[in-house]
């Protein structure tokens, strides 16, 4: 059975960091383009970043250029995103997803809360 478990948000300052990850196993995570995604409290789903096997980066979406970073381990089978000077506008649950014969699969998300 194919999971995927985001763990790393929080409660940050505005202008702070976090490093979100996704624990992925259950697929040949090495063999698979992933993504994250968000979802704003009363809104839809988000696109943030993609990043393929090679590790080559689909351009990502204009409010993350130059402060959200996607990353992979393919020998520990971890998605990774570094976001770097939150603001309030970013807080959302985050989650990494797949895309499977189904559609898309998604884990339980992890919170990410911008406030001083």
């Amino acid at each position: 059975q194919a999971l995927l478990v985001e763990s790393g948000g929080g409660l940050v300052q505005p202008g702070g960091s976090l490093n979100l990850s996704c624990a992925a196993s259950g697929f040949n995570f090495g063999g698979e383009t992933l993504s994250w995604v968000r979802q704003a409290p009363g809104k839809g789903l988000e696109w943030v970043s993609t990043i393929a096997t090679d590790g080559s980066i689909t351009p990502a979406a204009d409010f993350v250029k130059g402060r959200f970073t996607i990353t992979r381990d393919n020998a520990k089978n971890i998605l990774y995103l570094q976001m770097d000077n939150l603001q309030p506008g970013s807080a959302a649950v985050y989650y990494c997803i797949r895309m499977t014969g189904d559609g898309i699969q998604k884990g339980q998300g992890t919170h990410v809360t911008v406030s001083s």
